[in-house]
């Protein structure tokens, strides 16, 4: 029997500091949400062979695999945990978990430094909330004039916005429409992902903040011409 695979390996044999950082993170995750590290590693190898597995209140899945690595996305409810690459020497490793665990005021303390991870556009799905990501604009269509709960009219319009991954639109009213052109990159934070007209939707709500982090460079030299 080979005793060393079946402790799992010793922190001396990796050598990448990834690989480290990726098993210290795994065993703070399973500790902030109070499940066995060696049952937290069994259901991400599940993950890997079976592509979902399910342990105690965390959905994983695993969302892409190659030669060398394997990235699931870790889920409580409608709540995105985590979305991390593993490799897959660490997947065919046995209980590596338990050596990285920190324990006593130290492990609380990390613990609750944790911050969760927000997925990319392909990865959003109704319900989830305090999304915080990147887009670039890539559609603005007219906006229409509604008429609100309080009692006035209001300008919106749902733009589509895409990181690579996927498209996804976001609703944007008066004053923030102005703000914006097609080729803008926009930051949103705090946001909720809703549905309407059957598709989904990024909202930011009053507690979120929408603002564009570059301006188009046809947008930019245009404002340049009109200035003189």
């Amino acid at each position: 029997m080979n005793v060393s695979r079946e402790r799992g390996r010793r922190r001396g044999i990796y050598h990448k500091l990834a690989d480290f950082r990726s098993l210290e993170y795994l065993a703070l995750i399973s500790m902030k949400y109070g499940i066995d590290s060696n049952d937290f590693f069994n259901s991400l190898v599940e993950a890997w062979r079976h592509q979902e597995s399910a342990c105690e209140s965390l959905l994983i899945e695993c969302r892409k695999k190659t030669g060398d690595n394997a990235v699931f996305l870790i889920t409580k409810g409608f709540k995105v945990v985590a979305q991390l690459p593993i490799p897959k020497h660490i997947l065919e490793e046995t209980s590596p978990l338990k050596e990285f665990a920190p324990t006593g005021e130290l492990g609380r303390k990390i613990v609750k430094s944790i911050k969760v991870k927000h997925p990319r556009i392909k990865d959003l799905k109704f319900g989830m909330k305090r999304i915080n990501l990147k887009a670039r604009v890539i559609e603005i269509p007219k906006p229409k004039s509604v008429f609100t709960r309080i009692g006035d009219f209001a300008r919106v319009t749902n733009i589509k916005v895409t990181d690579e991954t996927g498209i996804i639109q976001l609703p944007l009213w008066n004053e923030q429409i102005d703000t914006v052109a097609v080729g803008d990159n926009i930051q949103v934070e705090n946001a909720r992902v809703l549905t309407f007209g059957g598709e989904l939707q990024l909202r930011v709500g009053r507690g979120g903040n929408f603002s564009v982090i570059k301006k188009c460079a046809l947008v930019k030299r245009a404002n340049q011409e009109e200035g003189g």
